[in-house]
C-alpha cells in the first residue's frame, strides 16, 4: 500500500541544519517528479534558538498543511516547548530522534505516538566530514521512498563550489541514513508520481510576488529590510537591473514610500515591500498618492502584531490597516493572493490596476504564503502590463485632474511640453492649483471614488467553485486549507461552496451578490483575533442571515480538519 501524501517535520536548534535537509529534501522530491511544500518556524531570535522545516510531500499539488506529521525527526529538543503547538501529532505518527539528546519531551507524546531512537550523532560522527542533518536526510528519503539519485543530484548542484570531498562527505551521511531507515518498519511509503509534462516551479510566496511584480511593469523599487518581507526585495535586487530597472535600499519606511512615490510621478511603475509595522508608517504618504493620483504598489507581508508582535509567525491581521489606515476620504485598492502560485499573477494584476486607474494598492500576503516555499505547476501568464493614461505634449491648458466620465484623466510625465501641474497633498481643481471650494473638494472626491468602483475588474475578483446553498467565504492564505476541507467533505456527501475574495476594496456588490446565487448560509473563515474579515463583508456586503464565523489568532496554522470540524458542528447545531 502507498500513500498520496506525506508531512514530514525536522526540528532542531539553530545550525543544526534542518533548513538545509528541508530544502534538499523539498528540491528533490521536485526532481523525482512530485509535488511538495515547506513552511519555516523559526523563533525571534537574530541568530540561533529553535527552528523547523516543516513539510508535506504529494503526488498531486498542494500548498496546504495538513492536520498532521506523519513523521517528525528530531536532531535535539532545544527549545521544543516554544513551537510544539505547531507540530500535530497523532498516533499513527513516528518521532525519530537521537537518545543522546535526552529523552523525549512529555508535551510530544500526548497523541501517544511512536518513537523510534536512532543515534544520529554517532552515525555522523563515524563519517569522515559527516553531518547529523545529511543522516536524518538519507533516512527520511528512504522511508518515504524519494529516490537517492534525485538527493545526490540537488547536493551535487549545492555543493559544487566546495569541492568533491564536501558531496563524497553527504553521500555517506546520506547512505549511513538510508542504511539506519532499513531497520524501521511499518512506515508507508508515498506513491510514485504519474507522468507529467507539466514545467514545474520551486518557488515561495515572496518571490512569487517579486516575479509578479517585474512581470506586471514594475522597474523601481525602494524599500527598508523587515521580517517577513524581505525575501521580495532579495529577489528583485537582482532581477530589476536585468530588465532596466534598480532597487535601492532606503534608510527606513518612511524614505521608502516615499522614494516610490516620487518614482512613480517620474512614470516609473514602483514597489515597496513591508510588513505591519512599516505600513503604519507609511499611511500618510499613501494618502499623498491617493490625492495627488500617484500609482504604486505596497506588498505587505503580514505578521503577528500588534507593533513587533510575532515577526516569524503568521496572521492575518493586517486587512483594518489596509482598509482603513489613511485619514480622510481615501479610495484606494487592496488586493489578496490567495496561494503561493497566486502570488505571481495578484502581484502582476495588482500593477495593471495601479496603473490603469493612477491609485495606490496595497497587495497583502502573509507570513505563512511569503517565506513557505512551493513546488507548482508554471502559473499561466494573463498578460496584465501596467500601463497608465498618458498626457499628450503640448495639450492647451492641461488639466491633470480632469474631471471625466471613468474618473481617470491624463497624466504628464515630467518634462512633457505643457504638462506642467502642481501634485502635492492638498485638495486641488482639475488643473491641480490647490482650493478650498467646496465644489472642487465634492468633484475630486467622486472622481477618485469613482474611476475604482466603475473599473472593470473581470472575474479576477475572486475565485468562486462549487454550487451549494451553504458557502465558505475566506481569503489569502487561508484560501487553500479551506478548499481541502471542501473536497474532504465533498467525499462525505456534503457540499459547500468556496468564495475566496482577492479583489478586498473596492467592495463589488453586485459580483459578490452574484456569487451569493442560491446561497442560504455562509461561514467567514480567517486568521485572527478580532474578525476582521467577517466585520468587513458585514459593513459592505448582504451577507445571509444565517452568517457565523470560524476565526482565531495565529501562529499555529488553520488546518482543512478545523474547518471540516467546525463545518460538521455546525451543520449538526442548525
Amino acid at each position: 500500500m502507498a500513500i498520496s501524501s506525506v508531512s514530514i517535520a525536522l526540528t532542531g536548534s539553530g545550525g543544526a541544519g534542518v533548513m538545509t535537509a528541508g530544502q534538499v529534501l523539498l528540491d528533490a522530491a521536485a526532481k523525482a517528479g512530485l509535488y511538495g511544500l515547506m513552511a519555516k518556524s523559526l523563533g525571534p531570535q537574530i541568530r540561533g534558538g529553535e527552528s523547523a522545516a516543516l513539510l508535506r510531500i504529494s503526488n498531486e499539488p498542494v500548498q496546504s498543511s495538513d492536520d498532521t506529521y506523519d513523521l517528525l525527526m528530531a536532531v535535539d529538543w532545544g527549545n521544543i516547548e516554544r513551537f510544539a503547538a505547531e507540530l500535530p501529532l497523532s498516533k499513527d505518527s513516528v518521532i525519530i530522534c537521537d537518545p543522546a539528546q535526552g529523552p523525549v519531551p512529555e508535551l510530544m507524546l500526548t497523541a501517544n505516538p511512536r518513537v523510534v531512537n536512532v543515534p544520529l550523532k554517532e552515525l555522523a560522527a563515524s563519517l569522515e566530514g559527516g553531518r547529523v542533518n545529511m543522516v536524518g536526510l538519507g533516512l527520511i528519503a528512504e522511508l518515504i521512498g524519494l529516490p537517492e539519485s534525485s538527493i545526490v543530484d540537488i547536493l551535487a548542484a549545492a555543493l559544487k563550489k566546495k569541492g568533491p570531498e564536501a558531496l563524497e562527505a553527504s553521500k555517506a551521511g546520506l547512505r549511513a541514513g538510508q542504511k539506519a531507515a532499513q531497520s524501521i518498519t511499518g512506515i508507508v511509503k508515498l506513491s510514485p508520481p504519474g507522468p507529467s509534462t507539466t514545467e514545474r516551479w520551486s518557488i515561495n510566496g515572496n518571490e512569487a510576488t517579486g516575479l509578479g511584480a517585474l512581470k506586471g511593469g514594475v522597474r523601481f523599487v525602494a524599500a527598508y529590510p523587515i521580517t517577513p518581507a524581505t525575501e521580495i526585495l532579495e529577489w528583485l535586487a537582482p532581477q530589476l537591473p536585468k530588465v532596466g530597472g534598480c532597487l535601492i535600499q532606503a534608510e527606513d519606511e518612511l524614505a521608502s514610500i516615499n522614494q516610490i512615490i516620487g518614482g512613480s510621478f517620474g512614470g516609473v511603475p514602483a514597489l515597496t515591500a513591508t510588513s505591519g509595522p512599516g505600513l503604519a508608517l507609511m499611511s500618510e504618504a499613501l494618502g499623498l498618492a491617493v490625492a495627488s493620483e500617484t500609482p504604486l504598489l505596497v506588498c505587505n507581508v503580514m505578521r503577528g502584531g500588534p507593533s513587533t508582535g510575532i515577526p516569524t509567525k503568521s496572521e492575518q491581521v493586517d486587512l483594518n490597516i489596509a482598509l482603513y489606515g489613511m485619514h480622510g476620504d481615501a479610495p484606494h485598492i487592496v488586493t489578496a493572493p490567495n496561494s503561493i502560485s497566486d502570488c505571481v499573477f495578484t502581484a502582476q494584476w495588482s500593477v495593471y490596476l495601479a496603473e490603469a486607474m493612477q491609485a495606490p494598492v496595497i497587495l497583502l500576503s502573509d507570513q505563512a504564503m511569503g517565506q513557505s516555499k512551493a513546488i507548482i505547476d508554471k502559473p499561466a501568464d494573463l498578460g496584465f502590463i501596467g500601463e497608465r493614461l498618458a498626457a499628450e505634449a503640448n495639450v492647451e491648458n492641461y488639466q491633470r485632474y480632469a474631471v471625466t466620465a471613468s474618473g481617470i484623466s491624463p497624466m504628464a510625465v515630467p518634462g512633457t511640453p505643457g504638462g506642467m501641474y502642481t501634485a502635492d497633498g492638498l485638495e486641488h481643481s482639475p488643473r491641480g492649483t490647490p482650493s478650498t471650494q467646496a465644489s472642487h473638494h465634492q468633484e475630486q472626491l467622486d472622481k477618485r471614488l469613482r474611476k475604482l468602483t466603475d473599473f472593470d475588474y473581470g472575474d479576477h475578483w475572486g475565485d468562486i467553485e462549487g454550487d451549494s446553498e451553504t458557502a465558505i467565504i475566506t481569503w489569502g492564505s487561508i484560501t487553500d486549507p479551506t478548499r481541502e476541507a471542501i473536497d474532504r467533505l465533498a467525499d462525505e456527501g456534503v457540499s459547500v461552496k468556496l468564495i475566496s475574495i482577492r479583489l478586498l476594496a473596492p467592495a463589488l456588490p453586485d459580483k459578490f451578490s452574484a456569487a451569493l446565487k442560491g446561497v442560504k448560509r455562509a461561514m467567514v473563515v480567517e486568521q485572527n483575533h478580532s474578525r476582521q474579515f467577517h466585520t468587513y463583508l458585514r459593513g459592505v456586503y448582504d451577507l445571509p442571515a444565517d452568517t457565523i464565523t470560524y476565526h482565531r489568532p495565529g501562529p499555529v496554522a488553520i488546518r482543512p480538519s478545523e474547518i471540516v470540524e467546525a463545518v460538521k458542528a455546525w451543520n449538526k447545531g442548525a
